[in-house]
């Protein structure tokens, strides 16, 4: 996987290539930089260093990155804005690997920009968006689960003839965007189905509660109880938001409600690999046996479900990817191409956690 500033250097090389900069003579500040990508300065001031060593720009003190050349393309070309949560964090390098890939194969360049999950990032992105000459946008939606105040700039988006296709999560009251959602709900009654199936009837659940996967994934998980008669009790069921997921393996409240749930479960359906990896090892290091004292299962088949021991069983969405559809989805609708929104299915990808 690439490092942070790598991902970034790359980004810049394509903007400059396509002409992005065409009528600038010097890229943003490294301050800009870093709040358009969601990064430390540090980060910016290595990708930077990449463009200098490779002779595309020349920094000069107190007057920024001047840049060196740009090499425009010989065909026309659209430029696509990418807007995610992340860009380097779980499974963000694959999605966006994958939809940089259709993109360029059909002359879009991809331009990135991470929100944080901040609407406060989300809307300083879409202000600078609008004024410049971005054909479409993928956009994963920010705290999807909460009222969002930036919908009038993405009615501004279609009211300008703008395509906007959603990935993950989306936000009610666009009509015309697209969407390229999990089936959350479904995954949550499948993998509760699961584990009654191999004999559980005590099954805590971890779920995050500010993007709309969390409270959709719980749906499926509580309904999937009540159907197959099991036990409904909230004191097994844990929440975490954006910016507590540390606090669940951390001494406090958070981590006494999941050591609550735990205490009366045999099996536990997290919220996503990363929280079941996290998992693993706090069950590891009380002693707690897995899968034999306690069954995990997650969703989303990342690396994750690798690293640790036994291995971890998940969802997948093999062979779709979130990234690669919703750009094939944008592609068409720049064609002009009639499009309907899509909802990946799952499937059980067994392991020794289970």
């Amino acid at each position: 996987m690439p490092a942070k500033y790598q991902v970034i250097a790359q980004d810049l090389k394509e903007q400059m290539s396509y002409g992005q900069y065409a009528d600038a003579t010097t890229l943003p500040t490294e301050f800009a930089l870093a709040q358009c990508y969601g990064v430390s300065r540090q980060t910016i001031r290595q990708a930077l260093s990449v463009l200098e060593q490779e002779r595309l720009i020349e920094k000069r003190q107190g007057s920024g990155s001047h840049i060196l050349r740009q090499t425009l393309p010989a065909s026309p070309h659209r430029i696509v804005a990418i807007v995610t949560t992340y860009i380097t964090d779980y499974i963000f390098p694959s999605v966006l690997r994958e939809a940089e890939n259709v993109l360029s194969a059909h002359n879009c360049t991809p331009s990135l920009f991470a929100t944080q999950n901040q609407v406060s990032n989300e809307r300083k992105i879409l202000k600078n968006l609008l004024n410049m000459p971005v054909a479409g946008i993928l956009v994963e939606g920010t705290k999807t689960v909460m009222p969002n105040p930036n919908l009038d700039l993405y009615q501004a988006f279609l009211g300008k003839g703008i395509p906007l296709v959603f990935l993950h999560g989306d936000y009610p009251g666009l009509p015309g965007s697209l969407s390229v959602l999990d089936d959350n709900y479904g995954g949550g009654r499948m993998l509760v189905e699961y584990l009654h199936g191999r004999g559980h009837r005590q099954i805590a659940g971890i779920f995050k509660h500010d993007d709309i996967q969390g409270p959709q994934r719980y749906a499926g998980y509580v309904d999937a109880l009540r159907d197959l008669g099991l036990p409904m009790d909230d004191h097994r069921v844990c929440w975490f938001s954006t910016d507590g997921k540390d606090e669940l393996f951390q001494e406090g409240p958070a981590l006494q409600n999941l050591q609550r749930a735990l205490d009366s479960s045999t099996a536990v359906v997290c919220y996503n690999d990363e929280i079941a990896y996290r998992l693993m090892n706090y069950l590891h290091d009380r002693g707690i046996s897995v899968p034999g004292d306690m069954a995990v299962v997650s969703f989303d088949n990342t690396t994750y479900c690798e690293m640790t021991v036994p291995r971890i069983t998940s969802l997948s969405h093999e062979p779709y990817n979130a990234g690669r559809v919703a750009a094939e989805l944008l592609v068409e609708r720049l064609q002009g191409k009639s499009c309907q929104s899509v909802l990946l299915p799952w499937s059980l990808v067994q392991r020794e956690s289970s």
